[in-house]
């Protein structure tokens, strides 16, 4: 212990840090370096310290993709309790602009930056070195090489993408999940069988390669069962499931069996033995997408077959008659068939007539039943219409036809509107539609007799802005609407242009 006279030796005292910063490290899965965040710390830490800095916290992201901010939770507790709560700290350290991230939109890149400097911190990568205030090429720099962060993934993808459509080309395994009744079994380089892989498990040797083999006896029984059941059975999707979850069989998923997962299994071509690749693209954090049929990579008898190539024929010529039968042509036949069997057209009848398509696939495509039937007499329709052209020509000065409507007398606009009887027990009414195009003033109406020759009844004049209803059942006992909105001739038109 010193006297007080001695003179004290202040040569030593502690070091005083010039600045305070957050780190940052991160590191894709795909860089198969587990020791990455370890070399990012051996190689920022000293970086700072050499210039007086102390860095307070490390934020890390081991193993994620920099494609995104999402699901990086080390960068996202960075953004949210660090720069924009604390006020100790002035830097952001990050090894280098690929670790901050591979951010595809570039200006989402600098968005992340810009809100760091909005809190008062500053995003420094220690390769480049600590800005200059006085480098106007700095800015430039980091573009740059976000830039080229960004093109690398790019490259990175098509590489993998490329590799993955040559492996599905020989006929192995690509990767991914195998389906319902298959098991991953592993080659050795003489493409000879080692053993078959359980979930999560991997290959060792880069030139090893992966195929499918047939897997639990149970699940290849329930594979075929669904084939026969549609195939040989005539069974639907629906069915089928039903049929599974009373048997209390699990589907591939560990959950109730529906017409979705059973349409699943019969519709991959994987059963038969054959590669497939690139059913669906889903690059650089995208969203999936169904690729066309022509855009796959198949390769036949790639491994062992579970259904036989005849069967799986006949269960996509079932879907394609069923997809012929819902298109708009076809089934406005099957309607006109029900038509003139039973002299009318119902829901319960067309959900009581066998391979016809349901009621709300009537909706879907025409938007009701209602409309589905007046598209049987098209012909007829047209030519009425072309008919009330004609009469309302021969009153007005002009008339233009403008796409479906007319436009007349340059003030007006006009939609003609024919229908013909819908049988109704033993009356019958007629079916409208009121435009609410803004650019329709007028839905004019014309019901139709029911004759061999059909002959115009009257007419309906529906402002657009006088009626909301999205459709109109006009029976003979509709007296309101026929007093308010009924007229025997087309003195309306010249009314309404008077």
């Amino acid at each position: 212990m010193k006297n007080w006279w001695e003179r004290q030796d202040k040569s030593v005292q502690k070091p005083k840090f010039a600045w305070r910063a957050v780190a940052y490290y991160r590191h894709s899965a795909q860089d198969r370096q587990e020791n990455s965040i370890a070399i990012q710390q051996d190689q920022v830490r000293p970086w700072a310290e050499s210039r007086s800095g102390e860095i307070i916290h490390e934020c890390m992201d081991p193993g994620k993709s920099g494609l995104t901010a999402e699901g990086r939770p080390g960068f996202q507790d960075m953004m949210e309790n660090w720069v924009k709560k604390r006020n100790d700290f002035k830097y952001i350290l990050c090894l280098d602009v690929s670790r901050w991230g591979r951010f595809q939109d570039l200006d989402l890149s600098a968005q992340y930056s810009a809100e760091c400097r909005k809190y008062g911190k500053e995003v420094i990568y220690t390769k480049l070195g600590m800005p200059r205030e006085d480098d106007p090429l700095y800015p430039v720099y980091i573009q740059f090489e976000r830039l080229r962060a960004a093109e690398y993934s790019r490259e990175l993808s098509d590489k993998v993408f490329r590799g993955c459509v040559k492996i599905a080309q020989q006929g192995y395994w690509a990767g991914g999940k195998p389906r319902y009744g298959f098991r991953r079994l592993l080659l050795n380089e003489a493409r000879q069988p080692v053993q078959v892989l359980q979930p999560g498990e991997r290959k060792s040797i880069q030139n090893q390669r992966v195929t499918l083999t047939l897997g639990d006896d149970r699940e290849v029984a329930i594979v075929r069962r669904i084939f026969r059941e549609f195939t040989d059975d005539g069974r639907h999707e629906q069915a089928i499931a039903d049929g599974l979850n009373r048997d209390g069989i699990p589907s591939p998923g560990g959950r109730a069996w529906d017409s979705a997962k059973v349409r699943d299994i019969l519709m991959d071509e994987r059963y038969t033995g054959t590669m497939v690749y690139n059913r669906t693209t889903q690059k650089l954090k995208t969203p999936s997408r169904h690729n066309p049929k022509d855009k796959w990579i198949r390769t036949p008898e790639s491994f062992e077959r579970m259904i036989e190539p005849e069967v799986f024929a006949k269960a996509q010529q079932i879907f394609a008659e069923r997809a012929r039968r819902h298109t708009p042509a076809c089934m406005l036949e099957q309607l006109e068939l029900l038509f003139q069997v039973h002299g009318t057209v119902r829901q319960s009848l067309v959900r009581a007539t066998a391979d016809m398509p349901s009621p709300s696939s009537y909706l879907k495509h025409f938007g009701s039943m209602d409309a589905a039937f007046q598209r049987l007499f098209d012909e007829v329709r047209t030519a009425t219409g072309s008919k009330v052209n004609e009469h309302i020509e021969a009153l007005v000065d002009q008339v233009v036809v403008y796409e479906d409507f007319l436009v007349i007398d340059e003030k007006l606009t006009v939609l003609v509107q024919p229908s013909v009887p819908m049988p109704y027990g033993l009356a019958s009414y007629w079916f409208f539609r009121p435009d609410q195009r803004e650019v329709i003033d007028i839905t004019l109406g014309v019901p139709l007799s029911d004759d061999d020759e059909p002959r115009i009844l009257g007419y309906l004049a529906l402002p657009r802005l006088l009626v909301q209803d999205r459709w109109i059942r006009l029976f003979s006992t509709s007296h309101s609407r026929l007093e308010m909105y009924g007229h025997n001739g087309l003195a309306i038109i010249e009314q309404l242009l008077s």
